[in-house]
């Protein structure tokens, strides 16, 4: 019998101070090299090809979950012990080769498993979690809304009422990714009584819950994004998370997967910035290569200090993570700075393309199109400034 030796996990040439070795204990290095092969040969192939039809290629979502993907930090779904460190490298691998995928993977892993873990009871962990970990269930998380956004802690509008043992839900809710397709929804409305956030588990196919897909996106396009509209849907007491009292949960939730973010945008401009050092060395002008020109060569530093500098501050805020200290306002300077680090570099590495760099084939359009969204969810720059301003003077600017 034929045996497969493991795959090694090489240094990137973006990980200029050699982070990874360091970071990662063994363990998380041979999942880290299985999870890059996986995205290598099972995403890359095909992720030009399904962000150009805006599809998504459910075939790769039993390979993620093989992996190790899908509520990596829950005792009921971790398939190897990992530290905050590790998933975070995880989504990094994942954006330096498809944003959507690793959005994706935000969503199940990060958003919707994570809701339940937080705000369930034993009894919803045990029933959702683990066929969640096996990607037999898709989750989705439906927080955002057409007329709330940044301001979702005070100006959620969807509602909940209870009648006996059962809620009734009204409202609407947008670019929930996901949602065309997910079996269960974790759905955050407003406590009629007592005007308290409160979360519910919304399955496909109650009646009065309707997804409509959001067309002509043009940023992370694999990401199936929906419009819901909850009219007097109908959810049972056994279906609200119990341990949500107010949006207290909701921001636990979001703190947690705000720092995966960071790493994301990270990756999304590790692989920017990989595809245009491959472009500008083959590339010719004036009958040399790109790569020879010296402000090629700025231009290149720039992008790699800003990678160096982002994935430095990324894993501290990982590390704090591990140790429990990290706060709302690490998290948010690690997905301001890095976002806006990644939105930075992506642009220099389309210039560094010229014309060339709107063309897909490239690669570096589809970074410098996803980095816009990546930049904009769970949290937009300002915000999160504003989240780390409160902490630096101890007084709150939030309107």
């Amino acid at each position: 019998m034929t045996t497969t030796a493991a795959p090694t996990l090489a240094t990137l040439a973006a990980d200029f101070y050699g982070f990874q070795d360091e970071a990662l204990t063994a363990v998380e290095r041979d999942a880290a090299a299985r999870l890059r092969a996986f995205m290598e040969t099972e995403v890359r192939p095909i992720a030009l090809d399904y962000w150009d039809r805006a599809e998504f290629p459910h075939q790769i979502v039993p390979g993620l979950a093989e992996i190790g993907m899908f509520g990596a930090m829950w005792p009921e779904t971790a398939r190897f012990e990992n530290s905050a460190v590790w998933r975070g490298w995880a989504a990094l691998e994942l954006g330096r080769v498809d944003p959507s995928t690793a959005t994706f993977v935000g969503v199940q892993s990060g958003l919707s498993m994570s809701s339940i873990a937080i705000g369930g009871s034993p009894e919803q962990r045990a029933q959702w979690l683990p066929p969640m970990g096996r990607g037999e269930v898709i989750g989705a998380f439906g927080l955002t809304e057409p007329l709330s956004g940044s301001d979702a802690s005070k100006g959620l509008r969807t509602t909940a009422e209870r009648r006996g043992d059962t809620w009734v839900l009204n409202g609407a809710k947008r670019w929930i990714g996901n949602a065309t397709f997910a079996d269960v929804v974790v759905i955050w409305a407003r406590d009629t009584a007592d005007g308290q956030v409160k979360g519910f588990l919304v399955r496909r196919g109650t009646p009065g819950f309707t997804t409509s897909k959001i067309e002509r996106k043009q940023a992370l396009r694999i990401v199936q994004n929906a419009d819901i509209v909850l009219d007097g849907v109908e959810v049972d007491e056994a279906d609200r998370l119990p341990n949500v009292h107010s949006f207290r949960e909701v921001a636990v939730v979001l703190r947690l997967t705000r720092a995966e973010v960071a790493w994301q945008a990270v990756g999304v401009a590790v692989g920017a910035y990989e595809a245009t050092v491959a472009y500008v060395a083959q590339r010719e002008q004036f009958g040399r290569p790109l790569a020879s020109f010296q402000l090629v060569q700025d231009r290149l530093a720039q992008c790699l200090g800003n990678i160096t500098a982002s994935i430095a501050l990324c894993l501290q805020a990982s590390r704090m993570q591990d140790a429990g200290r990290l706060g709302d306002e690490h998290a948010a300077l690690a997905k301001g700075y890095a976002t806006t680090r990644m939105r930075e570099t992506v642009a220099w590495c389309r210039e560094l393309l010229g014309g060339n760099g709107i063309q897909l084939d490239h690669g570096v359009a589809k970074f410098f199109a996803d980095a816009e969204a990546v930049y904009s969810f769970e949290g937009t720059r300002d915000m999160n400034n504003l989240i780390v301003g409160r902490a630096i003077t101890g007084v709150s600017a939030f309107v």
